[in-house]
């Protein structure tokens, strides 16, 4: 049975069962605890937790899942996955534990003629809670299991969280008897690999904290209601439904493989560490390209961190099967017709996609040749200081600076005869992991935070918006919060936060800051300083009470900054205008990545894999979008289903959770997207736009700044005036200025190159002189001085090498120092004569660097360092000469 299938089934099951079919969530979603979506309930979460009532009963998805605890395991074994795909259905205070169990055994046993996925009843084993005797009288029940075949485990095993505070609950898993070849005999408990498990009934009831009842704390609270939350394996189920030994070899994942043979002449099969390459690429390649389909790019953080190295593992991967070719486009495209017909978006945002991973490849075989000179040097010193083992230092710094999985390095240090110091290494990670943990709690807000905001949601309900068409309005004081709790009022000088029945404020979001402006009651004043909407459906206002005392449940009036909002209002149109142009000029490949929407300006972040944007193509977008603006076009938004937005050719941004309605606003026919910003009423409203500056931000992302109205008539006004000024100052009319400029630009240039080949000159004129003074010591020429006045680090090294030839065959040492302000840099050279005597360059600089605070190192003809004590330089002096006595 093909996977399309087996997700059909499922989802046709649940639907006749009275579930509502619910999209995959995209893999980001604005969770603070989640890099990724790594399970089917993500998207339900505010539903369990009772922040937002569920819009259904009972629902049914196929999630795309991300989960990279595991990344360096993948490979190694056949049951790591980082991208998977989860089937589940969800209860919310429908039916519980009975339901969740009837559902599944009928799906799991039931006949393929008529729907089901006919796994043979009496293969089945199930596992439950410890103490769960409820659902053990279930499954005895409904699916007539004997008693041997249902076991007991802890919660370890048997208790489902996430990981992070947040919904769980006990739960039942279903394995299937995959038989004795697979192992041996004793269940779940005795064997996993045997008895495989495909589905897991979570029964959703408890909400945990910073510590899980799964190692024994005892839950913070129950939720609202019992739920239920199941997530079936749709890659496990696949192999055992095609009769194949592991997700590696079902229909979606083994054509990369075979993709990934064509290319390294190769076979899957033949040689084990071979074939971890193969998963490895077949896996990440899945990975990357659902990643980068849901708005993620490369970069040195967070999810973008995660990409990067999941596609970096994929090229490495490839050179170890001895490919060296240029292959992510090609498994991406191999990725794409596999998940096509589940997720067709794969294919109409392919450009961008493919753009996306050939940028990366091609960063990153630069930063291989890089990373490999580096490799090799270190390589050379450790055997040149008689070393057999790569310093676990260097093998970090490969890994931080260039991106070399440490894998990798162990490969090519066996390549060249050497061990790594992976301890040495892995302390270090172990460091820069500990850092970034703290920073991540640091930063962190979690459900627990939110409590507060949920029993006002609770008691009082959301809060309707109506800043689309009101800038006042009258409202009511539903709920103040200071310093993270709830308060019956707040005096004058407080820092509140309110929450209104209804307002007109604009809570941050979508790229668009949020509103200012004021909250007057009877007696009171509230200036607000910022809008939030810290839980779903609840608008927070966050200012400081600047006059008597604010009441919970108090009739006030909301007013909005509208010179202000307007202003904002501007920026947001013209940040659509200029993504409509940018694609227009660029491509598809030029997907929104983030954006700012300020008072007067706006900054807009791209994909552009392609590198810069050509200066013509920012001055023709620059030129459309004012066209669109003199044109004085309306801008319209309106309400439909996701389904509509996409048959209308709507642009949706990446990572942006919409709901089943989604508002659309059109700038005339130049501009139409998924937005719940606010807008200007014609385009004529912004006055002009005015492009600023397009730079790089990270590897495939630009960055676009912009002014909008009077902030761009002003910048334009300025620089008129500067312009003048210039004219003026070298007597030519505008248009000349550039040749002018130019021209001066040159000459300094020149000059300068003349000044420096005179300083040069005049710096090696002094090498004859300190060669002329060396002293003998012990039969070897020394010059160990401090350089001429004039000579900075940057000289150090031409000289030296200038004196030692000028010493002839007689072996010499020279040793040069330099002092500026308060640091020392020094150069150490031998002739080849002194070699022949043991005196190597770089193993002469530990016999004199303390003297300066310092340290180097180099090659046995040449070495160089630096410290930080000037005034050591004549005992260095001394102490160099001490050595070569020695």
């Amino acid at each position: 049975m093909q996977t399309h299938e087996i997700t059909r089934r499922f989802t046709e099951h649940f639907v006749n069962a009275g579930h509502t079919r619910v999209p995959s969530a995209s893999l980001i979603l604005d969770d603070p605890n989640l890099l990724f979506v790594n399970a089917g309930m993500v998207q339900f979460k505010p539903y369990f937790l009772g922040q937002v009532p569920p819009p259904y009963p009972r629902a049914t998805s196929i999630q795309k899942c991300v989960r990279t605890g595991d990344i360096d395991e993948v490979g190694k074994t056949t049951r790591h996955n980082t991208f998977f795909q989860m089937a589940g259905n969800f209860s919310f205070g429908d039916y519980f534990k009975e339901g969740a169990i009837e559902h599944a055994w009928n799906l799991v046993t039931g006949s393929q003629d008529t729907g089901g996925y006919g796994f043979d009843p009496d293969r089945i084993w199930v596992t439950v809670y410890q103490d769960d005797d409820e659902a053990i009288a279930l499954w005895r029940r409904i699916a007539g299991l004997p008693e041997e075949r249902i076991q007991r485990r802890g919660g370890d095993d048997n208790y489902w969280d996430m990981g992070v505070p947040g919904p769980g609950g006990p739960c039942s898993e279903i394995y299937f008897d995959r038989g004795p070849e697979h192992g041996r005999e004793g269940g779940p408990v005795a064997d996993e690999d045997r008895y495989l498990e495909i589905w897991n009934l979570v029964f959703m009831q408890d909400e945990r904290g910073e510590l899980s009842p799964k190692k024994g704390h005892p839950p913070i609270g129950s939720l609202p209601k019992k739920n239920i939350d199941t997530g079936m394996g749709i890659e496990r189920v696949a192999y055992l439904l095609q009769g194949v030994d592991n997700v590696y070899e079902t229909d979606l994942v083994r054509p990369v493989i075979a993709r990934a043979e064509e290319f390294s002449g190769r076979r899957y099969g033949a040689n084990h560490d071979d074939d971890v390459r193969f998963r490895v690429i077949a896996d990440h390649a899945r990975s990357g390209v659902m990643i980068i389909g849901d708005g993620v790019t490369p970069s040195n953080e967070g999810r973008g961190y995660v990409l990067r190295r999941l596609l970096r593992r994929i090229v490495r991967s490839a050179r170890l099967l001895g490919v060296h070719e240029p292959v992510l486009g090609s498994f991406a495209e191999v990725v794409r017709d596999a998940m096509a017909p589940s997720y067709p978006e794969l294919v109409t945002d392919f450009e961008r996609i493919s753009a996306v991973v050939r940028a990366e490849e091609e960063a990153f075989l630069a930063t291989l040749t890089a990373g490999s000179r580096i490799f090799d040097t270190a390589v050379a010193a450790t055997k040149q200081a008689g070393g057999s083992r790569l310093a676990g230092d260097k093998a970090f710094q490969l890994h931080d600076t260039y991106g070399f999985p440490i894998d990798l390095t162990l490969e090519m240090a066996s390549e060249a005869g050497l061990t790594v110091d992976e301890q040495g290494f892995r302390s270090l990670m172990e460091e820069q992991r500990a850092r970034a943990k703290a920073d991540a709690a640091k930063h962190k807000v979690g459900h627990g935070d939110a409590s507060v905001y949920r029993a006002v949601l609770d008691t009082a309900g959301g809060s309707e918006f109506l800043g689309y068409t009101d800038l006042a309005a009258e409202a009511r004081v539903v709920g103040l919060v200071v310093d993270g709790a709830g308060v019956p009022a707040a005096g004058a000088g407080t820092k509140v936060e309110v929450v209104l029945d209804r307002t007109p404020f604009y809570a941050e979001g979508g790229g668009q800051l949020a509103d200012t402006g004021w909250i007057r009651g009877d007696g009171f004043t509230v200036d607000v300083e910022d809008v939030q909407s810290p839980v779903a459906g609840l608008i927070v206002h966050r200012g400081t009470v600047t006059a008597g005392e604010a009441q919970v449940d108090a009739g006030v009036q909301a007013e909005v900054d509208t010179g202000r909002r307007a202003a904002v209002s501007r920026s947001h149109s013209a940040t659509h205008l200029v993504h409509a142009g940018m694609r227009k000029h660029l491509g598809d490949a030029a997907a929104q990545a983030g954006s700012l929407n300020a008072p007067g300006r706006l900054r807009f972040d791209f994909t552009s894999p392609g590198g810069a944007v050509p200066t013509s193509v920012l001055t023709d977008v620059e030129d459309e979008v004012n066209a669109v603006l003199q044109n004085d076009e309306e801008v319209r938004w309106f309400v439909t289903s996701q389904d509509e937005a996409r048959k209308l050719g709507a642009l949706a941004l990446f990572g942006e959770k919409y709901g089943d309605k989604v508002r659309i606003v059109e700038i005339g026919d130049y501009s139409r997207e998924l937005c719940g910003g606010t807008h200007v009423h014609r385009s004529g409203q912004l006055g002009l736009v005015k492009l600023l500056s397009e730079a790089s931000i990270g590897s495939g992302v630009r960055r676009v700044e912009a002014l909008v109205g009077l902030d761009a008539f002003r910048f334009l006004a300025k620089e008129h005036v500067l312009v003048s000024q210039l004219a003026e100052q070298f007597k030519a009319r505008p248009e000349e200025l550039p040749e002018r400029i130019g021209g001066v630009v040159e000459r300094l240039r020149q000059a300068e190159r003349e000044l420096e080949k005179v300083r040069a000159d005049a710096v090696l004129a002094s090498a004859g002189a300190l060669a002329d003074g060396a002293e003998d010591v012990d039969g070897v020429a020394l010059v160990a001085v401090a350089a001429p006045e004039g000579v900075n680090g940057n000289d150090l090294r031409a000289l030296a090498s200038d004196v030692r030839g000028r010493l002839g065959a007689r072996p010499g040492v020279v040793a040069l120092f330099s002092a500026d302000g308060g640091k020392v840099s020094f150069v150490v050279a031998t002739t080849a004569a002194a070699r022949d005597r043991g005196l190597a360059a770089g193993k002469l600089i530990p016999a004199f660097a303390p003297a300066v605070g310092g340290r180097g190192g180099g090659k046995p003809d040449l070495a160089q360092g630096g410290g930080t004590n000037p005034a050591g330089i004549p005992d260095a002096v001394g102490a160099l000469r001490g050595a070569l006595r020695g």
